[in-house]
């Protein structure tokens, strides 16, 4: 599997983590952004975004284009 693959694996498995975890108790904007250590959603938005931003990088390399 490309590193492009297990990126875009990785972030559909996060976004249904993340739906099951909204449907069963909601999310607070806080915590989505800046949850406490130990909270499901620990790091989430960084992770979420790190890996946004290199499938980004990737998809600029494949096209020889630059952002």
């Amino acid at each position: 599997m490309s590193n492009k693959q297990a990126l875009i694996k990785e972030m559909l498995e996060m976004q249904k983590r993340f739906m099951e975890y909204e449907h069963q108790n909601g999310v607070d904007p806080v915590d989505y952004y800046i949850a406490p250590e130990g909270h499901p959603l620990h790091g989430y938005h960084k992770r979420y975004r790190d890996i946004a931003m290199q499938l980004v990088d990737i998809a600029h390399e494949d096209k020889g284009s630059h952002r």
